[in-house]
């Protein structure tokens, strides 16, 4: 009978070849004008991911395979932004194996690596509705790498113009609220919405996947 060992979020955290795939990942992004997929927005997926599912009563199991999902999502950007979701899935099934986590385990991670980047996703079980809430809900000025690229470049100037935004959940109010503050001398209301309505509804799908209802507070004031 084959022996499986159990590999907790420390042990990605400190793994080498996932930080190295993730800094090359994110540094090619930067050349090609992304904005930033580095360790910041690792581990704010990995903390928010574990958060949502916490706070809904998940086990502590569940919620560290969240984690470790947010923490590896972006790996495959090493290889293409194209499909990253896919190929990071790939890489992390590869990875996770040979670090002997259990199969049953890895399948859900890989599923919710592979379902994270909204032109192919879907909330398939409750690890990846978690990690697409968290991903999603990075927006945030320092993700920006060029502040002189604001003007032109519209995904930037979204970002950059976002003065604070955080995800929470209320368990008993079933709801999911992404709340944001936005500098609208820098980027109007509708910009956002221009480049993330996808992403919105890709969050409300994820939502109700977890029970939940879906709300998006700008500026204190609900628009979805």
């Amino acid at each position: 009978m084959e022996k499986y060992n159990h590999v907790d979020l420390e042990d990605i955290l400190k793994n080498e070849e996932i930080n190295a795939y993730i800094t090359n990942g994110n540094e090619n992004l930067g050349v090609i004008g992304y904005t930033e997929h580095g360790f910041a927005h690792a581990k704010r997926s990995s903390n928010y991911a574990s958060y949502i599912l916490r706070t809904l009563h998940y086990d502590d199991r569940t919620c560290e395979l969240a984690a470790i999902a947010g923490y590896m999502h972006d790996i495959g950007n090493v290889v293409n932004r194209v499909d990253h979701a896919q190929s990071g899935a790939l890489m992390a099934f590869q990875i996770l194996n040979r670090l002997g986590m259990p199969p049953n385990e890895v399948a859900l991670i890989v599923a919710a690596i592979g379902n994270h980047d909204e032109g192919t996703a879907a909330a398939v079980n409750p690890i990846a509705a978690a990690l697409i809430l968290s991903d999603k809900g990075d927006v945030r000025r320092t993700r920006v790498r060029d502040k002189e690229t604001v003007g032109a470049d519209i995904h930037d100037r979204v970002n950059y113009a976002v003065e604070r935004a955080s995800t929470k959940v209320d368990a008993e109010k079933k709801t999911a609220m992404l709340d944001i503050k936005i500098d609208t001398q820098i980027c109007p209301v509708m910009e956002y919405f221009e480049i993330f309505m996808t992403r919105m509804v890709l969050c409300r799908q994820a939502a109700i996947y977890l029970g939940l209802q879906f709300e998006l507070i700008i500026n204190d004031t609900r628009l979805l």
